[in-house]
């Protein structure tokens, strides 16, 4: 367990927080490119507790701008998108991607006041159908976007959908690295796949990790039977991606960045792909629609629940929420798997307290992951940047899913399925 001093540490993302410093010196995706059109609706966004807009101008480029102009405080995200930029309703003072003032009508003819102005502004990137921001301390030029093979693979290849969970970051992202409930939490009630039932096979995992540049291979080796064992090695990498291996039947990798909105609230990006082809139009459809009316790993499109543009992400809502409890059913209990993850994690409290856990053999992943995060923070603040920050290339990872001989080594026998590499294959069957 950690003690509630170490618990504040770890949850707290806002400005001036030890995380939240921490996590500013990452690329965060905050959007879907599809979701900001040009000179269209400006959009709400909150990362890391800070209140900001989104919008496309007349060119095409994304700006990231605070939500109150620096004039009155009246809300961006009533501003009219044109001309390339944007301007506030309110005296119509209009501002350009990069933050700087570009009129204030209201003011006399050639006042200094226009140059002068600026709103708070970050530097966007756009990949792959994504839109990123850096939000770290400002350099004359900011790192390279990390080398996330989920993103840098053809469009084609992938599917990512996107949603807002009710509960603190770090227990979103607890969830994902904890192998040890998949057989138990997702076995009855989502079909057995061949991956779900070697899982079960074996109920208690023993798992081992492995630092590296990037963060932290999470292994669950489990007995399957033979003379053989079932190993899964999920991915943590810095400071919010978790990466899951593939199954047998249609393998994809997959995973989740999740990107804290504020204290109470995640942004899940969910994405899964292919690395070598088009991904399964049968699973692309399935993620979009469902299956026989429950969801599945993916945020079904009938499923989103749109609230007012002055809520941050007002389109990635769901219609399941802790305010009617996921639409739980005794019978039949939660009607999909992403369902079954969010409720275990925010169904108490969206912050949990961890000085009142008992920890197990099987949370040995969590605990390391923890001591990592407290650690890059501690030496943050000593001035030591971690080395992924600034590495891309240390992203380049994978989650694995391999069967080898009872008691060798897994790091030995997949450390090259675990190098990612554009257009590679899986190299072995999962």
């Amino acid at each position: 367990m950690l003690n509630s001093q170490d618990n504040e540490t770890l949850v707290r993302v806002g400005p001036g927080t030890a995380m939240g410093q921490l996590m500013r010196l990452y690329w965060i995706p905050f959007l879907a490119s599809a979701d900001v059109e040009r000179d269209g609706q400006p959009h709400r966004v909150r990362l890391l507790g800070e209140d900001l807009v989104a919008f496309r101008d007349s060119e095409g480029q994304v700006g990231l701008v605070d939500q109150a102009c620096p004039h009155r405080g009246a809300p961006m995200v009533f501003a009219r998108n044109e001309e390339g930029g944007i301007r506030c309703i309110y005296h119509g003072w209009k501002f350009d991607v990069t933050g700087q003032c570009q009129e204030t009508p209201a003011e006399p003819p050639g006042s200094a006041m226009t140059s002068r102005m600026t709103i708070k502004s970050y530097p966007v990137r756009e990949r792959n159908g994504v839109l990123w921001t850096y939000m770290g301390p400002k350099r004359e030029t900011p790192p390279p976007l990390p080398e996330l093979e989920w993103n840098m693979v053809p469009e084609s290849h992938s599917v990512v959908t996107v949603r807002v969970q009710e509960c603190n970051w770090l227990q979103a992202l607890e969830g994902e690295i904890d192998s040890a409930h998949a057989a138990i939490l997702h076995g009855r009630r989502n079909g057995s796949t061949i991956a779900q039932w070697r899982q079960g096979q074996d109920l208690s995992p023993k798992f081992e990790v492995q630092p590296h540049d990037a963060g932290i291979s999470i292994a669950a080796r489990r007995k399957d039977g033979t003379e053989h064992n079932y190993v899964r090695v999920n991915q943590f990498l810095m400071p919010f991606w978790t990466l899951v291996p593939p199954q047998m039947q249609y393998p994809e990798l997959s995973g989740h960045a999740w990107v804290p909105i504020d204290d109470h609230h995640t942004l899940a990006f969910t994405f899964s792909y292919t690395p070598d082809q088009p991904f399964y139009e049968k699973s692309r459809k399935l993620f979009k629609d469902g299956y026989k009316g429950r969801e599945t790993g993916h945020h079904s499109h009938g499923a989103y629940e749109a609230r007012p543009v002055t809520v941050p992400y007002h389109r990635y809502w769901s219609r399941f929420n802790r305010g009617n409890a996921y639409n739980y059913d005794y019978q039949t209990g939660m009607p999909g798997l992403w369902l079954e993850d969010a409720a275990c994690q925010s169904g108490v409290a969206t912050i949990c307290d961890r000085s009142q856990e008992h920890l197990g053999s099987t949370d040995a992943g969590i605990v390391r992951v923890r001591r990592l995060l407290l650690e890059s923070a501690k030496k943050l603040a000593e001035g030591a940047e971690p080395v992924s920050a600034a590495k891309p290339s240390s992203f380049m990872m994978r989650a694995i899913s391999v069967t080898i001989p009872a008691g060798s080594d897994w790091m030995e026998l997949g450390r090259d399925y675990m190098k990612a590499e554009l257009g590679k294959g899986f190299g072995y069957t999962p």
